[in-house]
């Protein structure tokens, strides 16, 4: 059975929504801690929203319940509603979502004065802690955005300083976003976190002091700059699930990037030619000084690949000479 904890919804659409979040409890179809996203039909004016519903259990009566077997854990679930024009029905604020629960189970109290002034004022921010801080990244940095992508996707370490809690988390977590963790692989990302630090021998410098952030020892490229503009001519519609759509594809487009080179190094292991091809993409993608980088940890225990890194890198480097 299911017991009303706390809602801002209409009667009606409460039970609609009740009676969903049932059958799926019955198909056992929530796994705890791990959000699901589907379209609801309910009494509201928009007759179709978007829902995201998290089922999960309280930290410490969790371990109450292993220590005392007999005694079942009261279980929750958490649901966030979302119009179409929100987008909440496609899925790509799903992990930030089920972040925000899962800092939410770990301080749950259900203590009625903590319910009161911890608990349901948590719940009522979710759009705006977990939905919004690109959408503030990018008013916030405007023209300088492209820095912020250069530092994600090339791994470099970020210092914010002088800014409120606020304004760090959500620089924090747009790094997070925008860069390729989870789609290179783990011991490339390590490698390249570790040659970026030894390299560099220095963090970007972020200062939050003035009304304008200002940058130190940030660096661009090309394709930086390319997709910086996306995002600012996006801030018009003010939609934050569209930021969110444009870092995806400026993570995919990275990779189709990492891939291509990669694939041109293995052909130029064999072929002068391919090595040319290499390095015209490297010049014209808009980011060679990032990729080079990326597959010269990748191809670091590959001899034959190795030394086409090598060449390349002498050819990049001449170029930028001369």
């Amino acid at each position: 059975s299911l017991s009303l904890l706390d809602t801002n919804l209409p009667a009606e659409a409460e039970t609609e929504l009740r009676g969903f979040i049932a059958k799926r409890l019955t198909k056992g179809a929530l796994f705890e801690g791990m959000g699901n996203v589907s379209s609801v039909g309910l009494s509201l004016p928009e007759y179709k929203v978007g829902c995201y519903y998290c089922r999960f259990q309280q930290e410490n009566i969790l371990e109450m319940a292993t220590v005392e077997s007999d005694v079942g854990a009261p279980e929750y679930v958490v649901c966030f509603l979302g119009g179409s024009e929100k987008g909440l029905e496609q899925d790509t604020f799903r992990l930030e979502l089920d972040k925000y629960i899962q800092s939410l189970k770990i301080n749950f109290d259900l203590e009625q004065k903590a319910l009161e002034t911890s608990v349901k004022p948590y719940l009522r921010s979710w759009f705006e802690d977990a939905i919004c801080p690109i959408q503030r990244v990018v008013q916030l940095f405007q023209e300088k955005l492209a820095f912020l992508l250069h530092a994600a996707l090339s791994y470099t370490p970020v210092e914010v300083k002088n800014a409120d809690e606020k304004t760090e988390k959500d620089i924090s977590r747009f790094l997070a976003a925008a860069s390729l963790q989870g789609l290179v692989q783990e011991g490339t990302m390590t490698s390249l976190c570790i040659a970026m630090t030894e390299e560099q021998h220095k963090s970007v410098i972020i200062d939050c002091s003035g009304p304008q952030p200002r940058l130190s020892n940030a660096g661009s490229n090309r394709f930086c700059e390319d997709w910086m503009h996306a995002f600012v001519n996006g801030a018009e519609g003010g939609n934050p699930f569209l930021f969110r759509q444009i870092v995806e594809n400026f993570k995919l487009k990275a990779i189709q990037d990492i891939n291509n080179l990669k694939r041109f190094i293995r052909q130029a292991e064999m072929n002068h030619y391919a090595l040319f091809k290499c390095y015209l993409f490297l010049k014209n993608c808009g980011s060679g000084d990032v990729l080079l980088k990326i597959v010269k940890v990748e191809h670091a225990e590959m001899p034959e690949a190795r030394n086409v890194v090598i060449v390349l890198e002498e050819f990049m480097r001449e170029t930028s000479v001369a």
